[in-house]
């Protein structure tokens, strides 16, 4: 067993930035054959090209991940391109800052469409694609440390995380003797996009009064003294990709630094 994904074909959706984009980046930069899937195609295809120009090997499709026929096509393409899939991480997903009482059904829809639905349906269509090759394949799935413990600004978002986890210990329990690897990387505080939202959100909710504040706040009690850079998430993730994670499924990883002990 090794930690080497090198010519593994690997779909990573919500991969035109943040964490998903810092992930196919490393695996590409490891050898990894990708497909960047992103709702943005632009940025899909942005960072492949940015791959390839850099002598890696990348596709960029779209992919809206609450609807089938596109994960479908995402699946295909990756399977066109490199003559199979090995490995998928079902990372795509938004966050919404509410207080408890405020919470819609509208918004309680969105986040669990996109987190929950999107999940399963990535995970249900890669399982079909592995059995159809014959068995075996990597399935990671991207929490939070929001489904490890629940945030109240952020309700909804940590009952969609929870439910990642959720899927994820269940489908290691189906298709374990199908020899498909699931399993979950939980992030903490990373400096993204999304943070920038989250941070915002807190603002604009009167949770904080200062742009930063939430940021700055929940990364001061981080063990190892910092908040998280999206590359931090590579290292696991090349593990659970690899055959060094052959006799590894139904976990939930937390990389946050020190900040959840769960």
């Amino acid at each position: 067993m090794t930690n080497s994904v090198k010519d593994l074909s690997i779909i990573v959706t919500g991969a035109g930035r943040g964490i998903g984009e810092a992930i196919a980046r490393g695996l590409a930069g490891a050898g990894a054959k990708l497909t960047i899937a992103d709702i943005d195609e632009g940025n899909a295809k942005s960072v492949a090209k940015s791959i390839c120009d850099k002598g890696g090997h990348a596709i960029g499709v779209r992919v809206d991940v609450i609807e089938r026929a596109s994960v479908k096509k995402m699946i295909a393409a990756a399977v066109e391109a490199y003559g199979r899939l090995d490995a998928i991480f079902n990372n795509a997903g938004i966050a919404q800052v509410r207080k408890f009482l405020d919470i819609t059904e509208a918004d309680w829809k969105r986040v669990m469409d996109v987190n929950g639905l999107g999940v399963l349906i990535g995970m249900q269509e890669a399982i079909k694609q592995f059995i159809t090759q014959g068995g075996g394949g990597k399935i990671i799935n991207t929490a939070s440390i929001a489904g490890k413990q629940g945030y109240e600004p952020l309700a909804h978002y940590s009952a969609s995380k929870f439910g990642v986890i959720g899927l994820t210990q269940a489908a290691a329990r189906a298709f374990g003797a199908q020899k498909i690897n699931i399993n979950a990387i939980c992030p903490g505080v990373v400096a993204t996009d999304m943070w920038k939202l989250i941070d915002k959100g807190f603002k604009d909710e009167g949770l904080t009064k200062r742009e930063n504040e939430a940021f700055e706040t929940l990364s001061a009690g981080i063990l190892l003294g910092r908040p998280s850079a999206s590359d931090d998430l590579v290292g696991v993730s090349e593990f659970l990709a690899s055959s060094g994670s052959d006799y590894v499924t139904g976990q939930s990883f937390v990389v946050d630094g020190g900040m959840v002990f769960i």
